[in-house]
């Protein structure tokens, strides 16, 4: 029979997938600080006798990233050196039962709305008090703000509304407030998630509301930059774009996820849109705020995605020249409208359309890389990574887009602040430069 640890308490939070669920940690590790429990995030001893994942469930490989981290726990358990693990987040919410049958080692599954008996589980009190209090994660300069929980599009492909539920605003008051809060702990950054920045303020104020929202926010003292992820193209508000234009805290960046081009495959994802009209969106995009960098990700190898298909996708990567793309391999997810569709492109095929679209953008992003060669930019330095301090552009979000790097052995640099940097060298994703 395994025994007990001998070890004092220590809860630490294990968080898997997308920043909505970074945040959500952060919020768990501000509840268990203000009950007085020691927590730690990630920690690299890895020596937390109590253990808290918060799990992905959005496509293939987060589910089974999910499923091994908890097996790496469960082995720990068994050998001794964990005694309780407990499971939250999107894969618990979507498979709590299948979870408790297969797994059964743990000792509790939570959802994604069962904060308050996570922390009954874990002898904490959810104090209803502590609006915008948190353990940051991320570092001390830049944070997620997420103004809005669920989901109310009807996308064939994505089960986030079974595991997020429906759409749900935070008023602009307590968003301030968290930024407020964050601002005076040396928060320079704020990038405003959800997962459909669009909607807000639709539920709550019966009209699309974040114009309003990035009004208020830029009036908070210590914020400098404003970033925006997960905007939907359907319905979106045009007087956000005006704003970026006129408030420099606002980054000139926007992440709006497009999927596809292909009128016929944006139908069956049930987006709401066309390819005309995404067209224009963009031209819209350009004209009002041309300095711009867009972010976007698309989906290769969805059901019944013909060659053609795939080529018009191809040439719309090629002609609008994003500044910044991802794209994925069609998941075949469970209880979504496409889950009725025949999952008919082979694995391999999606693989290759995958690499295709990423070789395109390689090569956009390099030419666009190139102009900015002999150029000035204001820069935010994240960290430092052996002999080179990392950092970005406005136009860049921490892990997924672009890096500016400085040799740190020629110039000393202050991580967490802004510096005007000349770029001297640019690749298809990384800029060199020094200080202007």
């Amino acid at each position: 029979m395994r025994t007990k640890s001998s070890k004092k308490n220590k809860i630490n939070v294990v968080t898997l997938g997308c920043s909505k669920n970074v945040y959500d940690s952060e919020v768990l590790m501000g509840q268990l600080k203000a009950n007085n429990k020691d927590v730690v995030h990630e920690d690299e001893n890895d020596d937390g006798n109590i253990v808290v994942i918060n799990t992905c469930g959005f496509i293939g490989k987060a589910k089974e990233e999910s499923v091994n981290t908890i097996l790496h726990y469960v082995d720990k358990k068994e050998a001794g050196s964990v005694d309780k693990i407990f499971v939250t987040g999107c894969l618990s919410e979507r498979y709590k039962p299948d979870l408790e049958k297969e797994i059964s080692d743990v000792d509790q599954y939570f959802g994604t709305h069962d904060l308050p008996n996570l922390l009954k589980a874990l002898e904490a009190d959810y104090k209803h008090e502590l609006v915008g209090e948190r353990v940051t994660t991320t570092p001390k300069h830049y944070a997620y703000l997420k103004i809005a929980e669920g989901c109310d599009r009807p996308c064939s492909f994505c089960a986030i509304p079974l595991m997020r539920g429906g759409h749900v605003s935070t008023p602009i008051e307590n968003l301030v407030t968290e930024a407020e809060k964050l601002a005076s702990n040396g928060v320079k950054e704020l990038i405003l998630i959800a997962q459909d920045l669009t909607y807000y303020g639709l539920d709550i104020y019966k009209k699309r509301a974040l114009a309003d929202l990035l009004r208020k926010l830029v009036k908070v003292e210590g914020i400098e930059w404003i970033r925006l992820h997960y905007a939907f193209p359907t319905g979106f508000p045009l007087d956000v774009l005006d704003v970026m234009r006129d408030e420099p805290k606002v980054c000139n960046y926007l992440d709006i996820p497009l999927q596809h081009i292909n009128s016929e495959l944006l139908k069956s994802m049930r987006r709401g849109t066309s390819s005309d009209k995404t067209i224009d969106l963009i031209k819209k995009f350009r004209q009002r705020v041309p300095e711009m960098a867009i972010r976007t990700t698309l989906i290769a190898g969805y059901p019944g995605e013909t060659e053609e298909q795939f080529q018009e996708l191809k040439d719309f990567v090629t002609n609008t020249k994003f500044e910044r793309m991802g794209c994925f391999a069609y998941s075949h997810e469970e209880n979504t409208h496409a889950y009725l569709l025949k999952d008919d492109v082979p694995e391999e095929v999606k693989e290759q359309r995958v690499s295709e679209l990423m070789d395109i953008q390689g090569q956009i992003s390099f030419d666009l890389n190139q102009e900015k060669v002999g150029k000035t930019f204001k820069c935010m330095f994240d960290r430092k990574e052996g002999n080179y301090f990392i950092g970005r552009t406005e136009f860049d979000s921490p892990d997924v887009d672009n890096n500016v790097i400085v040799d740190a052995t020629a110039h000393y640099l202050q991580v967490g602040q802004f510096i005007d940097i000349k770029i001297t060298e640019a690749t298809d994703f990384d800029l060199y430069g020094v200080p202007a």
